[in-house]
């Protein structure tokens, strides 16, 4: 099934590849300037607050460069009259001499102003710009919320459960997966303590989806557990979601909120060859949320954590490639939810729901049978050129002409509602049977 129908269909395919292209210049302010119109209405599909930024942007585009033409005029003037100052000294006219000193003085203190006026400037401008998000793909349907965005594909069979079913967070005491309470004393809520055979479990949908990856192609990685601002910035955590990660601030490194932040950070400011792309990428990490949402059944057992593992994959690929790219990462977690035969949805996100960084998002949620809702288990973004602008990933096209990378990535999965639906669809009476590609990975058929 291809996904972004709107690439594959006649001139509608030549109209987005152009598309895809302009917005190498993203966060640009030459491409806000010259398409006021076009970024406005972009901002407006994902619902950012204050359109009026793009016209103050390019006020201020033009008080930057009417202050540049300022300060290049009078450093000219200056020079002129430092290099007259030489001549006049050379005729013996010293007092003509002396004038032009004073001269010099007063526009060398002219030039301190309007630098600092320029540097003040120039601030405000990139304050404001690195405030603006990733515009979203002509694809992205318009929407405020989740309930606003769109089923692009059902699939599996929702389990019938017997009448003495239970949610997940009844089974992990049951079998003793999970000990939320000491987890508790050890740091705080949201931290779950693993145990066991749920530890056993961790361990072993972990192996499989790192194996799974890597037969892809995938080269793994084990990345730093923090980053420094750099990093964070880079990728788009900074500054969007600062009240969202763990800030150890004597060194001022951050807990990782996904592997995406180090891994995607790997290339930064390199060009690589365009023989070297696609460049993929898969890595294992804990990841470290300080929000964890609302209250109630949203948050219970494992729906919600501060603390959880995840896998995931992250490619660097020639811009005109990203959007047959990302429909290749979706069908290859569509196949991995298959082999763990969980019945899933696939959503396109509309634009009040997408990320700061993504120009289109596809969701991932598999079906709670106990819980009877959908829970969300992986996201797949493109960001084109987004995060490759911040980082300045390039790479050398046949021309020699040094472009952008476009990057994307997705969860290939995270763990814990993966564990809470394998849990809840497949319990008995007396045991949770375990999807077949797992016997060898867990050692055993079955938990009970």
């Amino acid at each position: 099934m291809k996904f972004n129908q709107g690439l594959k269909a006649g001139n509608k395919k030549n109209q987005n590849l152009t598309f895809a292209k302009i917005f190498n210049k993203m966060l640009q302010i030459n491409f806000i300037r010259q398409n006021i119109d076009l970024v406005k209405e972009r901002l407006s599909v994902k619902n950012y607050g204050d359109i009026s930024i793009v016209d103050k942007l390019v006020q201020l585009d033009e008080q930057v460069r009417k202050l540049k033409v300022e300060s290049e005029t009078l450093q000219a003037a200056n020079n002129a009259a430092s290099k007259e100052i030489g001549m006049l000294m050379g005729k013996g006219e010293k007092e003509l001499a002396e004038n032009k000193k004073l001269e010099v003085a007063q526009q060398k203190s002219a030039l301190q102003n309007l630098a600092q006026q320029l540097a003040d400037a120039e601030k405000l401008l990139y304050d404001g710009i690195i405030q603006l998000p990733n515009l979203p793909h002509t694809s992205v349907p318009k929407g405020k919320t989740p309930e606003d965005n769109e089923v692009v594909k059902e699939a599996g069979a929702k389990p019938a459960l017997g009448p003495t079913a239970v949610p997940h967070w009844d089974l992990i005491k049951k079998y003793d997966l999970v000990d939320f309470e000491t987890g508790a004393k050890l740091t705080g809520s949201g931290f779950p303590l693993y145990k066991g055979k749920g530890a056993k479990l961790q361990r072993a949908l972990i192996q499989y989806f790192l194996d799974y990856n890597t037969a892809a192609g995938y080269t793994e990685y084990l990345p730093p557990l923090m980053v420094n601002e750099a990093t964070a910035y880079g990728t788009g955590q900074l500054p969007d979601k600062e009240g969202q990660m763990y800030h150890v601030t004597a060194d001022g490194f951050y807990l990782i909120p996904t592997a995406e932040v180090p891994v995607t950070n790997i290339y930064r400011d390199e060009i690589v060859k365009e023989t070297e792309l696609p460049i993929k990428m898969t890595a294992y990490t804990p990841c470290f949320r300080r929000e964890a949402g609302s209250f109630g059944s949203d948050v219970r057992g494992l729906n919600r954590v501060h603390q959880f593992d995840k896998i995931e994959i992250v490619q660097l690929v020639h811009p005109d490639k990203s959007y047959v790219v990302i429909e290749d990462m979706v069908a290859h977690i569509e196949k991995l939810l298959n082999t763990l035969q969980l019945p899933y949805r696939i959503l396109r996100l509309c634009g009040g729901d997408m990320s700061f960084t993504s120009a289109l998002t596809y969701d991932f949620e598999v079906y709670s049978a106990a819980q009877q809702k959908w829970l969300e288990v992986s996201s797949v973004s493109n960001f084109e050129t987004f995060q490759a602008n911040r980082m300045k990933i390039r790479f050398k096209d046949e021309s020699n002409k040094t472009q952008l990378v476009h990057s994307l990535n997705g969860s290939s999965l995270a763990l814990p509602r993966i564990v809470a639906c394998l849990l809840e669809n497949n319990q008995t009476e007396n045991c949770i049977n375990l999807p077949e590609v797992l016997h060898n990975y867990f050692g055993a058929t079955t938990i009970s």
